[in-house]
């Protein structure tokens, strides 16, 4: 080539191998073909090759940036343009700026570093390389294929730097998750495939970023605005064109969509929705929060999702939730369990004199509840704030804060102009167990004191008086009066009941009265509900009559048989279960409830003999055994794990017929070939007529070809 003429780009190197490698980006599909996938704040490398030698003193190279998807990009305002310096690469520049640098120069190949800022935008970038001469003339060449740019946790100046090398493993990495579900007294772990690696993921994480969220491109590197934009964005309520379809059937009416119990993990939705950008029905608050990790985690925002048992919606701000007793119709209640996020970032838009308060994990939620600035959108609100009390603080504090906290006032209704009066109030129930799973192991782990203090310690009721203080609403009625102690309550649950059992609902009522005997007239009654506390199906009801002698205690004891529930069973299997009583010459009135679950079977896996080995096909047998006291028909297991590409739909026969018997094993195989070393998670779901929503998992390592 003539060496007087512009110089002249051949062809590119992404060096993705390199690259991939370098920034923990190897996993992605979409790295599979041929896109360019960095993190920013870390430089990545080019290798450049020119149609005849480059001469530092005379040749001008510079690299010009934009945003794809930015329309307004001219120079100056959305497009940056790095000029390569002649000297080497000893310094890329300031953090926070665009940087790059020659690494090796041989004759007509050039391989550069480019560094993306520690606050670049991350989205979809495009570049092209321009070559001067420095006499006159100039070139731009087009790089065909667009470069990925997301958060860095392993960059200490980026907003999302997360220092814990195994948290970052457990909260970036992992595609794989449990989610607590169930009740206070009997959880059990769902297995929620989040796939953010997998095909069309990440492409539909920003594509949701700009055109649902509607966030500038300017600001795509701010974790706030991500992460405030895309709470809206995974819900469908606010006409955005969101992804989620919300529904809390009472009637288990979910035609037109798949029940929020049947999805396996968030991979089927996102990539649905991808294709068609309709929203997908139907989702409740485990689905909301699975579909919002996989985003968070494909952006490299380290997410992790967290479940609070016990609770609180509380709709007027009181810090109260009040429920009328008789009256079922009321919109507050408590929630057997709720699924959130929390993303970790630190919180430079609280000001300047928080030093870092405020950074660390933030509460992220996208169940439409109730608006905030007039959007369904929670967060981010900083987990420390909620535990001070600090209601004010934004995002959304004081519903974060109610939901763990509310006391719980119940109130006797008395008909038209009578008074409420108060009679239960519960300072404890609210925020119970708040979980997520452990870092690097398949087990909970608790975090509720992150989110408070010990119950009714000093410290937690002063938090709870400065956070009532603060939400400014008058407390006009208040609390109870605490001087009637002669008689209480006591619910006696079993914790480990089994789903196809008959079971027993156990009121221990004690009188403590050195001398005074009294008379309890009351009810106790068994109702099954739906998961949000709503929906109440009566199922059993009991009256009882106690004579208490001072210092004694009687029980009422009511048995609930498997074909007096069964046919009025929400997904869940949960049970309320409440008890009223008046004391007889006395103003006094007794409640109490607590929720009861049933433990579904477990699903067991069991590998070929041959063992688990990278690229080799096995055998895989998924079983269940039909624990209820009658045959299950259309038994359907769904399989999702690594390498399978969308779920598997399994027919479950048992050895004889199309009918699982009692007792009767429910069995399917399947053929699985591991696509990587290292290890893996096969995670199964088995929906029958008479049974639904079981789910089970199976964690193994998959041994490298010998």
């Amino acid at each position: 080539a003539d060496s007087s003429a512009v110089l002249s780009v051949l062809k590119v190197d992404l060096c993705l191998d390199d690259n991939h490698k370098e920034h923990y980006t190897s996993y992605f599909h979409a790295a599979a073909s041929d896109a360019l996938i960095v993190r920013r704040g870390e430089p990545f490398r080019l290798r450049i090759h020119f149609d005849r030698d480059y001469s530092p003193s005379k040749d001008a190279i510079s690299f010009i940036l934009s945003v794809s998807d930015d329309t307004e990009a001219r120079p100056g305002r959305g497009t940056f343009s790095v000029l390569v310096p002649h000297d080497g690469i000893d310094y890329l520049g300031d953090p926070l700026e665009w940087g790059s640098g020659i690494e090796t120069h041989e004759g007509q190949t050039l391989t550069v570093l480019i560094k993306p800022p520690a606050n670049c935008p991350v989205t979809q970038w495009k570049m092209d390389i321009d070559t001067k001469l420095l006499g006159d003339g100039s070139r731009s060449y087009p790089l065909p294929l667009p470069i990925y740019v997301l958060f860095n946790p392993w960059c200490p100046e980026d907003q999302v730097y997360l220092e814990d090398r195994d948290q970052r493993k457990e909260y970036v990495l992992n595609d794989t998750t449990l989610i607590s579900v169930g009740s206070h007294n009997n959880m059990s772990q769902l297995p929620w495939k989040l796939g953010q690696f997998e095909r069309d993921i990440l492409e539909c994480s920003l594509m949701v970023l700009g055109t649902v969220g509607k966030v500038p491109p300017a600001f795509r590197g701010d974790p706030v605005r991500v992460a405030r934009a895309l709470s809206a964005a995974v819900n469908v309520n606010d006409n955005d064109n969101g992804i989620l379809w919300g529904k809390w059937s009472l009637t288990n009416d979910y035609s037109g969509g798949v029940a929020p119990n049947n999805w396996t993990g968030s991979m089927e939705i996102l990539q649905k929705y991808y294709k068609t950008n309709a929203a997908i029905k139907y989702a409740q608050c485990w689905v909301y929060g699975g579909v919002l990790a996989t985003i968070s985690r494909s952006l490299g925002i380290p997410t992790r999702v967290i479940t609070c048992f016990e609770s609180a919606h509380d709709c007027q701000g009181s810090l109260t939730i009040d429920l009328v007793s008789e009256l079922k119709y009321n919109k507050e209640g408590i929630w057997n369990f709720h699924v959130w996020n929390e993303l970790w970032m630190q919180r430079p838009d609280l000001g300047v004199g928080q030093q870092g308060t405020f950074d660390g994990w933030q509460v992220v939620d996208s169940t439409p509840q109730e608006p905030s600035d007039g959007k369904s959108q929670l967060g981010p609100a900083p987990v420390s704030a909620v535990k001070n009390g600090e209601i004010q603080i934004a995002y959304d504090c004081g519903f974060v804060f109610a939901e763990v906290n509310a006391d719980v006032l119940t109130w006797r209704d008395d008909g038209p102009n009578q008074p409420l009066k108060l009679i239960h109030r519960d300072t404890q129930s609210v925020g119970q167990k708040i979980s997520t799973k452990a870092v690097k192991s398949w087990e909970r782990e608790d975090i509720t004191d992150n989110y408070k203090d010990p119950e009714n310690s000093k410290e937690e009721r002063s938090t709870m008086y400065k956070a009532l203080k603060k939400s400014g609403k008058a407390l006009s009625r208040y609390y109870l009066n605490d001087t009637f102690k002669d008689i209480e309550f006591d619910m006696e649950l079993k914790s480990d009941l089994k789903m196809g059992e008959n079971f027993s609902v156990v009121l221990k009522v004690s009188n403590k009265s050195e001398s005074t005997a009294h008379l309890a007239k009351g009810q106790i009654a068994c109702d099954t509900v739906h998961y949000t506390g709503r929906g109440a199906v009566k199922v059993k009801a009991m009256d009882f009559d106690l004579k208490l002698k001072p210092k004694s205690s009687e029980y009422v004891r009511m048995e609930v048989l498997f074909k007096e529930y069964f046919d009025k069973l929400f997904s869940h299997a949960a049970f309320q279960i409440t008890a009223a009583a008046k004391i007889k010459d006395t103003d006094i009135d007794y409640y109490a409830k607590d929720n009861l679950l049933l433990r579904k079977p477990d699903i067991k896996f069991k590998f070929g003999d041959a063992g688990i080995v990278v690229q080799k096909e096995l055998d895989v047998i998924v079983r269940l055994e039909n624990p209820l006291p009658i045959p299950l028909h259309k038994g359907l297991f769904t399989v999702e794990g690594p390498g399978i590409k969308t779920p598997l739909k399994l027919k479950a026969s048992s050895t004889s017929v199309a009918e699982i018997t009692v007792g009767g094993i429910a069995a399917a195989t399947f053929k699985y070939t591991p696509p990587y070393a290292g290890r893996g998670t096969l995670l199964a779901k088995f929906n029958a007529k008479e049974l639904e929503d079981v789910s089970g998992y199976k964690h193994y390592e998959v041994a490298k070809q010998s």
